[in-house]
Order: C-alpha cells, then structure tokens, then sequence
C-alpha cells in the first residue's frame, strides 16, 4: 500500500466535521485505525496521540482517529479524553475496507471480525508514506512522530 495514492471518501467525524482525503492535499495526515472507543488499548492509545499532538501540530500534521462506532459514542469518548483531535466514524466500514484492516481477530476464544489496529501517514501529496498494522500500543505514537519529522 505504501507510495499508493489514497481514493477519496467522506466520514463524518466529531464537531460536524466531513472528512475528505483531498481536502488534505498539502499536508501530512496521520490517519489511526483503532477498535473500539472506551477500551483499554484503545484509550492508552488515543491519550498518546493527544499528549504528542502539540508535537505533530508543529509539523503541521493533522491527526485523526478511526473507527467503527456512531458519532455519539466517538463525542463521549473524545470529551472524556479532551482529544484535541477529531474522531471519524466509519460505521459503513468504507474506510475500513480502502486500507484493508478488517480482519478475523480472536476475542476471548470467539473468532470475531473487527479492526486491526493500524496507522497510515498521508504525505503532501496524498501517498501512503508509512503503514503500519498490528500495532501494539507502546511507544507507537512516539514512532509515527518520529517518521513525520522526516517527511
């Protein structure tokens, strides 16, 4: 997927927004794929990219979350975490299914289909510059800023 050009699509995301890929030509976007809000992994996560976001706003990086909750749950758990971020909701699993991280994932003995955790850095052009999937959750958000100061 790296080098690949993103085709746009629309989510909508917290505070009314609409996000476009395209809208985003010109600068670098960090785009993170993520399970579920008000879980462990998931929360740890989030407060990293949040504690790190004055960091990738200097560079001029916008950071956005992804997942397959409803606007609602995405508002509550943004708020309680005071992310300074917007949330996407991709109920429809667009997005999902673009950057391929549905996946079979076992869930307390059960085979259950649901998210990967994945991160995806969007160059000024709009290219996948860096992928990474599997993600665990330690010193990660601390390796996407430090591939975006390279950029």
């Amino acid at each position: 997927m790296e080098n690949q050009i993103v085709a746009n699509f629309e989510l909508p995301g917290t505070g009314g927004t609409l996000f476009r890929p395209a809208d985003y030509r010109g600068q670098c976007v960090v785009l993170y794929f993520y399970p579920k809000d008000n879980t462990p992994g998931c929360t740890t996560e989030g407060q990293d990219f949040a504690a790190l976001h004055p960091q990738f706003a200097a560079l001029g990086a916008k950071v956005f979350g992804i997942s397959r909750d409803s606007l609602k749950s995405h508002e509550g758990f943004k708020a309680k975490l005071n992310l300074p971020f917007e949330l996407l909701s991709d109920a429809d699993e667009q997005a999902c299914e673009l950057f391929a991280v549905i996946k079979m994932k076992n869930m307390y003995g059960k085979k259950v289909r649901g998210i990967e955790r994945s991160t995806f850095v969007l160059d000024h052009q709009g290219h996948i510059a860096k992928a990474w999937r599997g993600v665990k959750v330690p010193d990660h958000v601390q390796e996407v800023l430090a591939f975006v100061q390279t950029l």
